[in-house]
């Protein structure tokens, strides 16, 4: 039997025998009590019992759960159980026009780093490792196989990388075909490819292969696909024929970020994330706690509670004498 019920039940019994001892002592000076409500001792008595049964319970219930941190101290995980997201990111000076978001006020760069911030809160596994690669008018992996999600968001912070490379079309190909070279070495199924662009200046052909890593694809579009905003003397806005293309090509899916984050259906779909539920299911430590609040405070509360019950039945029973 559980030790927790055990000690609870072993609470409630004593308790009880507490207070059958309690009752036969008043019952011997009843006739010098003030006039009480029939059924109030024993109402009292029975939530005594069960307040200190069900605190029995949940303390040791408590002592007995294995402690939980709340920041784990990252551990090495080995490289055969490692799970990856690899992130393809197009900053080239287009991914820096203001027209994106619910209100079109938002950069687009700025759209990219909310919608992956969306994504990382509903990551759940410990074993993810994420590898960032910038592409513009080529290709450069900024981070490899970092578990610090706060490097992650520092890079996705409005960070001007396009200056890292020459000036030039955008050649999304080649950050897809870093991360195909990355990936090569990985296990099966392991990796999950998330592209972010504008699609802007994608060139029609020179698709790469994924390799079997990769086991799911989310292309993700940015910036307004209706109106256009000038730069380099043209109108750029998201391609979304061309993104919705490259995602088909790839056997992923792709989703229009400019306004909605990418829905949790969507991510589980694509079958390499482990993507925490929407709404939390309570553990047994969130009941456990639950159930210390509640009969602590009525046990804190039952003496005042039996004070004013008594006040008020001494006035009702003086008041009909007196008038």
């Amino acid at each position: 039997m559980n030790p927790a019920l055990l000690i609870a039940l072993a609470t409630v019994i004593l308790t009880l025998v507490a207070e059958l001892v309690h009752g036969r002592r008043i019952a011997r000076v009843k006739a010098l009590l003030p006039t009480l409500p029939g059924a109030l001792p024993f109402v009292a008595g029975a939530v005594r019992v069960v307040s200190l049964g069900v605190l029995a319970w949940a303390l040791t219930t408590l002592y007995l759960l294995p402690a939980k941190a709340h920041r784990a101290k990252l551990a090495m995980i080995e490289i055969e159980d490692r799970e990856h997201l690899l992130l393809v990111l197009d900053v080239s000076p287009s991914m820096r026009l203001v027209d994106a978001g619910e209100v079109g006020k938002d950069s687009r760069t700025h759209r990219a780093s909310s919608l992956v911030q969306s994504l990382l809160k509903r990551v759940s596994d410990e074993k993810m490792h994420f590898t960032v690669i910038a592409t513009y008018s080529g290709a450069k992996p900024v981070v490899k196989e970092s578990r610090d999600r706060e490097v992650l968001l520092n890079i996705l912070s409005d960070l001007p990388m396009h200056y890292a490379f020459e000036s030039g079309k955008t050649r999304l190909f080649d950050g897809l075909e870093e991360a195909a070279e990355i990936a090569k070495e990985w296990r099966a199924n392991c990796a999950t490819l998330v592209v972010i662009s504008d699609g802007d200046t994608v060139p029609p052909t020179g698709m790469p292969r994924m390799p079997p890593a990769v086991g799911g694809v989310l292309v993700v579009g940015v910036g307004d696909p209706s109106k256009g905003s000038f730069i380099d003397g043209r109108q750029s806005r998201q391609d979304v024929s061309t993104l919705r293309e490259i995602a088909n090509r790839l056997g992923g899916e792709y989703h229009d970020g400019n306004i909605k984050h990418v829905p949790t259906a969507v991510l589980r779909g694509l079958g390499s994330l482990q993507i925490t539920s929407e709404k939390e299911e309570l553990s047994l430590r969130e009941y456990a706690l639950m159930a210390i609040v509640s009969s602590a405070f009525l046990l804190a509360t039952l003496p005042i509670s039996l004070y004013l019950v008594t006040r008020l039945s001494s006035r009702n029973v003086i008041n009909p004498a007196t008038t």
